[in-house]
């Protein structure tokens, strides 16, 4: 069969498509994912307002202001991450995954302890950045590299290369532990799980891998191999009426809080359970009692809302995305946001245990933030050469 040459007219407009500057290519972004996230992160900013302007009479906005000079600083590494080189973005998944088991080993030699977990890393002047957070985008960057190079050929994954996999998510999983750091370990697991399904591992996986999950769980807290802290935030959970112990008390105030909100709340910088102190961690872990009370069930609902747009454009765009590689690097993030987000909802709602898990864009923290948002870029870059490679095939 003989091969032609595509048309002067044809090549010019797949040029003109592809080779539009990395500015132009933004436009071609998912803007009601951007919206769903900026709404979140501005109604972070003002939450942390509310739940730490009783903490300090002298500088009473001093942490809102840090919260939004993070956001800041995350949409300049979300935009960066839309716009780069799609081929530079896996071709810099190995280095990545790298540096950031550097950065959890460097954690054991200077890293900073904060509420049992020595999971930090001090930058100077107070502030301090948590490793952890982006090892769950570099695990997801790398194995769907590694999905997408070995199932090339085939119409799923072998049993070598979830073998591979394993060891790839077991490393800093261990690191992790070690860090004592239970709740990311439980989120590093889940982007595991829908790493394998999204790849096409064979079902008898998922469903070995299951029960050996559940079964080391049980192991865990029969033989209590749990750390002090954590088996007090698990026995808050399954004995609530424990009374006195901290993590029992916290969650009973935090569901009092997000119950005296009422439909409408008490108003921004009006909740008297968090304006007397009565909810710990108000800006941080149980921020959505901080919504609860303050903005009521119509702010608390909108937050999850939002979430769940944000879920469902990620979805959408690792349904549509233009190769292996993409499409599980977005249902990577995908089960990565999602199990974050019911995890603190539910563990301020008293229908999961307490992990320390931040609610995604919404509570105080730089590393969270900056993770999340980098994310979402790279959602973004997936959508962007989705669309482009449509507007290639019609041209």
């Amino acid at each position: 069969m003989a091969l032609t040459r595509p048309s002067t007219s044809t090549r010019g407009a797949s040029r003109r498509s592809a080779g539009a500057s990395r500015w132009q290519r933004l436009w071609y972004g998912d803007w009601l994912l951007w919206a769903a996230v900026l709404s979140l992160s501005a109604l972070g900013v003002l939450l942390v307002a509310a739940a730490t302007k009783p903490l300090n009479s002298t500088h009473p906005f001093s942490l809102a202001k840090h919260q939004l000079v993070f956001l800041a600083v995350g949409v300049v590494l979300a935009v960066v991450a839309a716009v780069i080189n799609y081929r530079a973005i896996r071709a810099s998944a190995p280095v990545v995954y790298l540096l950031a088991l550097l950065g959890l080993v460097a954690t054991f030699v200077v890293g900073v302890e904060v509420n049992g977990s020595r999971a930090w890393l001090s930058l100077g002047g107070g502030l301090t950045i948590e490793p952890s957070e982006f090892a769950k985008l570099a695990v997801i960057v790398l194995s769907a590299l590694i999905v997408n190079a070995r199932a090339a050929q085939r119409t799923g994954i072998g049993d070598l290369d979830v073998a591979a996999l394993l060891g790839l998510f077991a490393v800093p999983s261990g690191l992790v532990l070690l860090q004592r750091d239970l709740g990311t370990v439980l989120v590093i697991v889940v982007i595991f799980f829908g790493v394998l399904a999204v790849g096409g591992a064979a079902a008898r996986w998922l469903t070995g891998l299951t029960a050996l999950t559940i079964l080391a769980a049980v192991l865990v807290v029969k033989l209590h191999l749990l750390h002090g802290y954590q088996q007090a935030r698990l026995t808050a959970f399954l004995h609530p009426e424990s009374g006195t112990q901290t993590y029992a008390y916290n969650a009973i105030q935090a569901r009092i809080a997000i119950g005296s909100g009422g439909l409408h709340g008490t108003g921004l910088f009006h909740g008297p359970q968090i304006n007397n102190g009565y909810v710990f961690a108000a800006h941080t872990d149980f921020i959505f009692a901080t919504a609860g009370e303050e903005l009521g069930f119509i702010g608390a609902g909108l937050i999850i809302v939002l979430l769940g747009v944000v879920l469902w454009r990620g979805l959408r765009i690792a349904a549509h995305a233009p190769d292996l590689f993409g499409r599980v690097t977005a249902a990577g993030i995908v089960c990565w946001l999602a199990f974050e987000s019911f995890e603190n909802i539910g563990m301020n709602l008293g229908i999961m245990p307490i992990t320390g898990i931040p609610l995604q864009f919404v509570s105080y923290g730089g590393s969270s933030l900056f993770a999340s948002m980098l994310a979402i870029g790279l959602l973004q870059n997936i959508a962007i050469q989705t669309k482009i490679a449509a507007r290639i095939a019609r041209e």
